[in-house]
């Protein structure tokens, strides 16, 4: 009976031994990175364009309609207008261009099978991600810092004109670190220029009034001072008023009434739009409006909404992402597509609601500002991590 056969272990040179897997990240190379960030800069830029020729159109259709019928207006001003305008809406527009920007960049590299290819030499998604945000961020931060500025010179510019061919009356109170300054004609066709160094919006009392008359012609008529101001219905009450005229003489009235047609809500009202300063000016403007005793909410709510432009734009490109990164084979894809643009749209008009809920004071302005942004990474993430990490 013959003995059974026993295997033996034949030991090979350690040059012909197997290499060893390994299931070590592949580092992603500066090429790659460099090319994935030109490409979502590249499709982010496209849909800005397109979404800034729409919006410019609409805008000049929307000027034509509301200056028609008025004599002087020429197609050349209002498409001077719209253009003037254009910035400030691209400024509004730009979430929405970071949102489709990153689906159609994505949807194309993975339909061409580049990120496929990417993600199996061992690139993980969080790897190849990392230029878009950082695209993303720089964007937010170059919108903030650089274009917001330039903006708001072009938007001020456009109000103005809007104001002069509309036959709207200017902004006649202004706010300077020496206090509140109101404008307003008089009753011998002259003019009236009312100084208080701080007035109490919900008593309709101005301190340290100084109120300075001009005639027709703009020749200084006269002086009044007076501790204190009352804005009643239809007139100022100046206390102890001393009147001094350019004569030399003066005399003093316990209760002197000037007539106007400003309320504290039209004078709240009338202040600078947050939209006409720059990003620098805000903080400026926002200390010199609380000194005078009035309520800066607005403005200070949008200079945050400013500060958190970049958090929101890396928002969006995350929900981005999400819907985009998919492979066509698998299905789903419109459902996720569809999904991402339902997602970036209702953030946004949160950020809005919660925007207006701020400005009503019953939210704090930073949170109003930083909320929506926020949420809307922290929901990126996760989808992000639930579809790509299990």
């Amino acid at each position: 009976m013959r003995a059974p056969l026993r295997a033996r272990v034949v030991a090979l040179p350690p040059r012909l031994r197997p290499a060893a897997v390994t299931t070590r990240r592949v580092r992603l190379s500066a090429t790659l990175s460099r090319y994935l960030g030109r490409q979502v800069l590249l499709g982010i830029g496209l849909v800005l364009f397109g979404l800034a020729v729409v919006a410019l159109v609409v805008d000049t259709v929307e000027l034509l309609r509301r200056t028609y019928g008025r004599p002087g207006v020429q197609l050349s001003t209002v498409l001077l207008m719209a253009f003037l305008h254009l910035p400030f809406l691209v400024q509004k527009l730009m979430p929405f261009g970071v949102l489709f920007g990153t689906m159609l960049t994505f949807q194309r590299l993975t339909r061409s099978h580049e990120l496929v290819v990417a993600r199996a030499a061992g690139v993980s998604v969080w790897q190849f991600l990392l230029p878009a945000l950082l695209v993303a961020l720089g964007l937010g931060v170059f919108t903030v810092v650089a274009f917001n500025p330039l903006a708001a010179v072009l938007v001020a510019r456009y109000e103005a004109l809007d104001r002069a061919l509309l036959a709207q009356p200017a902004s006649l109170i202004a706010v300077a670190p020496g206090g509140l300054w109101l404008r307003q004609p008089d009753s011998a066709g002259g003019e009236v220029l009312f100084h208080a160094r701080q007035m109490n919006p919900d008593t309709a009392v101005a301190d340290k009034v100084v109120v300075f008359s001009f005639a027709a012609d703009g020749a200084f008529t006269g002086r009044i001072d007076a501790p204190r101001a009352h804005l009643r219905d239809g007139s100022w009450e100046l206390d102890d008023a001393l009147i001094s005229q350019v004569d030399g003489s003066s005399r003093v009235e316990p209760g002197l009434s000037l007539p106007t047609d400003l309320t504290p809500y039209r004078i709240q009202d009338s202040f600078a739009a947050p939209e006409t300063l720059s990003f620098w000016d805000l903080p400026t403007f926002v200390e010199e409006l609380e000194a005078v005793g009035f309520s800066a909410r607005e403005h200070r709510l949008y200079w945050h909404g400013l500060l958190a432009l970049p958090l929101l734009l890396a928002a969006m490109l995350l929900i981005g992402t999400t819907s985009s990164l998919r492979l066509v084979r698998r299905g789903g894809t419109g459902l996720l597509i569809s999904a991402g643009l339902a997602t970036g749209f209702v953030f946004y008009i949160l950020s809005d609601v919660v925007f207006a809920i701020g400005l009503s004071g019953r939210l704090p302005a930073i949170l109003a500002a930083w909320i929506p942004a926020g949420v809307a990474v922290l929901l990126g993430v996760t989808t992000l991590l639930h579809l790509e990490d299990g």
